[in-house]
């Protein structure tokens, strides 16, 4: 799902087309932060950010925060199950595929991997740790082990960027990179011996939409920009949601959670091809709505758009706190204006997390330098001598 800041992908901005970010300049939600100090001098001055993807970032984080907050809510509801499926079909491929965009760039590069390492890898252990120790103390589990192969709720998606980034070069290598990723989604949707460590099944059957990402160029996305594109949006997203009504009472939700193999959902091995298959066309579909309706230009919630991760780390703790503490129980809550009060409170929750005073208060575990536990770059090194 997922995600999550000061740095930046960078684009031009208010030109037609969102252009190839420097590779040097990635906010942790597209893939890797850039340490504070870490440009080099032989590196271009930061460009102005494109709008668009910090506003589909930020629309996509909000709508993941709802979806969870919809969980301990929706048993027994058709409407709210209906427009969670709805939402789950969408949210997380969306934040993957520009994921996967700005991933383009990406090589073994010593600074790059750096950028990994700080960006992806710390906050994984810190939250995978902060996730287990919050469970211990208020879900009522003291006996919950901290595993680092095994992601918890939210840190599979930190484990899986790190994956998809390692094999980047892999699939800029091959000649059909994106029929490769949805073989290997298809077989790992047949084979229930691939476990949970590292939440390898989900890893993998995300995988396609990472590598379309990938393989996306900047007029692919001139295309949502069409008022054409826009108007078909409407009826496509309305039928996502009478199909979402239909399904409810008919599918397994957790076929969106990509998380199991069709043996694991109790279904004939067949299934889960046929299922990656489907849902991938649906996702992608849903998702080019949803870009259609991003905005371009500047919004008041355009500069949220740098601290998703945060956002997308953080609101968990609020979710899974309301959960433990019972708060979910309150009868009022399961009424239509109760949902809607939770819906509006977890859009407003991750908004305020993604802005720039939590993000200065969180950048030591989410951006963290660690200049100390890396070798210095020896044309740096030469440079400053050269300097000297």
């Amino acid at each position: 799902m997922f995600h999550a800041a000061s740095s930046s992908a960078r684009a031009t901005g208010p030109s037609p087309a969102p252009p190839s970010p420097p590779p040097s300049a990635q906010s942790p939600t597209e893939g890797v932060p850039a340490p504070r100090g870490s440009r080099t001098a032989a590196e271009p001055p930061a460009k102005q950010r494109d709008a668009f993807f910090d506003n589909a970032k930020y629309l996509a984080i909000v709508l993941v925060a709802m979806g969870h907050s919809w969980e301990p809510l929706k048993g027994g509801h058709r409407t709210l199950e209906a427009a969670y499926m709805f939402v789950y079909a969408f949210h997380m491929p969306a934040f993957i595929l520009i994921s996967g965009y700005f991933s383009r760039n990406f090589d073994l590069r010593p600074d790059r991997l750096k950028r990994l390492l700080t960006g992806v890898v710390v906050p994984y252990v810190v939250f995978e740790t902060a996730y287990v120790l919050f469970k211990r103390a208020i879900g009522g589990d003291p006996d919950l082990a901290i595993s680092l192969l095994d992601p918890w709720y939210l840190t599979w998606f930190l484990i899986a960027l790190f994956i998809w980034r390692l094999t980047t070069p892999i699939w800029k290598l091959v000649r059909y990179p994106i029929p490769l990723a949805i073989a290997v989604a298809m077989l790992a949707s047949v084979s229930p011996d691939i476990g949970d460590d590292l939440d390898l099944q989900r890893v993998l059957q995300f995988l396609p939409f990472f590598v379309i990402g990938l393989s996306m160029k900047p007029e692919h996305f001139q295309l949502f920009r069409r008022r054409a594109v826009r108007v078909l949006s409407v009826p496509v997203l309305a039928g996502g949601l009478a199909v979402a009504w239909w399904a409810v009472p008919r599918m397994n939700p957790a076929w969106f959670y990509h998380r199991d193999s069709a043996h694991e959902l109790g279904v004939p091995w067949w299934c889960g091809p046929i299922m990656v298959l489907a849902l991938l066309g649906c996702s992608l579909l849903l998702t080019a709505c949803f870009f259609s309706w991003v905005p371009r230009r500047q919004m008041w919630f355009t500069t949220l758009g740098a601290g998703t991760l945060y956002g997308y780390l953080l609101h968990g703790f609020f979710v899974k706190g309301a959960d433990y503490r019972g708060w979910y129980d309150h009868g009022w809550l399961h009424r239509p204006l109760g949902e809607l009060f939770v819906t509006l409170l977890a859009g407003a929750v991750v908004t305020v997390l993604c802005t720039a005073p939590v993000r200065r208060v969180f950048r030591y575990v989410m951006e963290p330098k660690m200049e100390w536990a890396f070798k210095r770059d020896a044309s740096a090194l030469a440079h400053e001598r050269a300097g000297a």
